[in-house]
């Protein structure tokens, strides 16, 4: 009904009287078309790729150097801290050194808890927060990016590793699946950064990474009921059905059993959680008291540790931590398994793991890049994200990468360069060395209050109803993995989410906008009838945009037949009108970038329709890769020279001018 109305509209809109095409004047000296014909041939393949790599400037720099210069610029480039910290002051020290201390006031409680949920023993967050930072802290680009374990990764770990090595029966083995899963993840994300491979991540569009990070805070919560509850046995399964079933059981049976349930645990989680989310309020309605909510967890264990211990809670049904190892990061060396069967297991599990990590530090790391107002370069941070992890694994670490909270806690402190990773690495090693003691009756609810505490900025319920409002499609996105990590598992979620993205891509290059274009009052622009109604059309003159960047095997049939049935209702519209016939189209190239030889057969069987018809079909701005293949097939030939034009108004005139004959 629309589209009548519009047509209508332009059929009235035009004043103009049917075309007389029989005069063949030739082309005035003016015409552009020759500037289309003849323009150089494009670089071949083999040179394309010698040219990526020349233009390259990952590692090196392209002015002309010598061999000293070159290995320094492959250092600086490879180290970036050797760049900047020629220009370093002692204020920017001052700076990094106190958002340091308040970085490490809120990884050390938070590693602890992570490693929790990653179902390992508490020393091995301690040990993720030690070794990877220092890395980054010499190869990332990033100054503000607070590196160590994240909640979404600790999942991701603890229900993908989990299937193939239960955690409870066999913890040395699952802690060696562990490493070896990190050491798949830093290779990688090295790969993706040497080879320039940082597009793969971006498969996992801005709007998925929405949903699966609510989906998956929802999922770490309700993980937390364990602690938080006092439960001891749990289930494996991360879907909210299996959760819930699981907590409904576990309370029933030690209500129930002889092992009675204390509400101590729950008691004392929930007063901390109430208050880690009261100081996180607070911090963030007066900026000036950012350091309450980064505090506040390091305050909440001291605390809940004094009243276990002074209270004697533990021997009341309050679970402890108990143990903590002391010391420096062992060697793990020794504990990878590349002869195991599951192997391949490990590489899959560090596939996912090494995107999701790369795609939550990378925009992280841009985010706040893009309030100092300088360059985040991806593929060195996809570089240095793989060294930290493979070094990592090598140290007794799991999969570490850029935490939004703690880097918003870092940018807030005042930090200059990424010694604050330094600084809280420093701290972290003499919390290993001289503290770990004290954490021994820290109770296993504070852990789970402090990462519920953190949950709220993973769920962006605001960003969510901008997506809905914005594109469906995106929503639709969103949705598939929020409601495929809720209700089947991680894997499932992120999976879901790739392939609407897909599929997004997929309909877009098979059914791509076929448009009617029209000039526009006093001006010489041919723009969308629909979208722009005062446009006016020619009768006899169908002016068609092809809004697709390629025209392939995917989409030249449907391109050819959507335009043949344009060109017969509008010449139905003629008819009725008693305006004559269709007697050229004009194809504005414009937009196509690229053609296969499926896309020059269409075109080729195009001209034979039209021809047979008696309508000519012209060019307008091929590109330069599309009109290079189109005279290499002789199409150019087929239609005629004459009929390849610069711009829609030139080749609207020339028709208008009669500058080519039509049978």
């Amino acid at each position: 009904m629309s589209s009548m109305t519009t047509t209508q509209t332009r059929m009235r809109a035009t004043e103009q009287e049917p075309l007389d095409l029989e005069d063949t004047t030739p082309q005035t000296e003016g015409s552009q078309s020759h500037w289309v014909l003849n323009s150089p041939n494009p670089p071949s393949l083999g040179n394309k790729l010698l040219s990526s790599v020349k233009d390259t400037k990952f590692l090196f720099s392209s002015k002309k150097k010598t061999c000293h210069g070159y290995a320094v610029s492959f250092l600086e480039s490879l180290f970036p801290i050797i760049g900047w910290c020629r220009s370093y002051k002692a204020s920017n020290f001052k700076d990094d050194l106190f958002a340091g201390l308040t970085l490490a006031s809120l990884s050390i409680p938070q590693s602890i808890g992570y490693a929790n949920l990653a179902r390992l023993d508490p020393q091995y967050g301690l040990y993720t927060s030690v070794v990877p930072p220092f890395i980054y802290a010499v190869m990332g680009s990033s100054r503000e990016v607070a590196i160590g374990p994240v909640a979404v990764v600790s999942l991701l770990i603890s229900s993908q590793v989990s299937k193939v090595v239960d955690p409870s029966s066999n913890p040395v083995a699952y802690r060696n699946f562990v490493f070896t899963a990190t050491l798949f993840a830093g290779i990688f994300q090295v790969a993706f950064g040497v080879f320039r491979l940082g597009f793969l991540v971006d498969f996992l569009s801005h709007a998925a990474l929405v949903g699966f990070m609510a989906g998956a805070a929802i999922i770490i919560g309700l993980q937390q009921l364990k602690g938080l509850l006092g439960l001891s046995h749990f289930t494996s399964n991360t879907d909210v059905p299996s959760v819930l079933d699981s907590v409904y059981k576990s309370l029933h049976q030690q209500i129930t059993s002889e092992e009675k349930w204390s509400p101590l645990n729950f008691i004392i989680g929930c007063s901390f959680l109430i208050f880690l989310l009261l100081a996180r309020f607070i911090g963030r309605r007066n900026k000036k008291l950012f350091w309450l909510p980064a505090i506040a967890p390091l305050i909440s264990v001291v605390l809940s540790t004094l009243i276990v211990y002074l209270s004697k809670a533990d021997k009341h049904g309050v679970n402890i931590i108990k143990h903590v190892k002391s010391g420096l990061n062992p060697s793990s060396v020794h504990q990878l398994q590349f002869h195991d069967q599951h192997v391949g297991q490990a590489a899959k599990i560090g596939l996912i793991a090494a995107v999701i990590a790369l795609t939550e530090a990378i925009a992280v790391g841009r985010s706040f890049a893009s309030i100092k107002g300088y360059h985040l370069d991806g593929n060195k941070e996809m570089l240095a994200m793989g060294c930290m992890n493979i070094a990592g694994s090598l140290t007794s670490c799991y999969v570490a990468t850029g935490s939004f909270s703690r880097t918003a806690v870092n940018f807030s402190a005042g930090c200059k360069t990424s010694i604050s990773n330094i600084v809280m690495g420093v701290t972290v090693i003499l919390c290993l060395e001289l503290f770990t003691r004290l954490l021994y009756y820290t109770p296993m609810a504070i852990l789970a209050s402090i990462i519920l505490s953190a949950l709220p900025g993973l769920i962006d319920i605001n960003e969510a109803c901008y997506i809905w409002k914005v594109d469906k499609f995106d929503f639709l996105a969103c949705a598939g993995a929020f409601f495929g990590v809720l209700f089947k598992s991680v894997e499932t979620g992120l999976l879901v989410a790739v392939s609407i993205s897909f599929a997004k891509i997929l309909i877009q290059s098979i059914r791509p906008g076929i448009e009617i274009l029209g000039r526009v009052p006093r001006t010489d622009a041919f723009c969308d009838v629909v979208q722009y109604p005062m446009a006016i059309s020619t009768p006899g003159i169908l002016v068609i945009r092809i809004s697709s960047g390629s025209l392939c095997f995917a989409n030249a049939n449907f391109v050819r037949e959507r335009i043949l049935k344009l060109i017969k209702k509008e010449e139905d519209e003629l008819n009725q009108a008693a305006k004559g016939r269709v007697q050229a189209v004009i194809l504005d190239m414009t937009n196509l970038m690229n053609v296969d030889t499926s896309g020059i057969l269409a075109l080729e069987e195009l001209h034979k329709r039209l021809h047979t018809r008696g309508i000519e079909l012209a060019m307008v701005n091929p590109r330069w890769l599309v009109i290079h293949k189109l005279k290499l097939a002789h199409f150019v030939e087929k239609i005629g020279k004459e009929l390849v034009f610069l711009t829609v108004s030139e080749a609207v005139d020339a028709c208008l001018a009669s500058k080519f004959s039509i049978p």
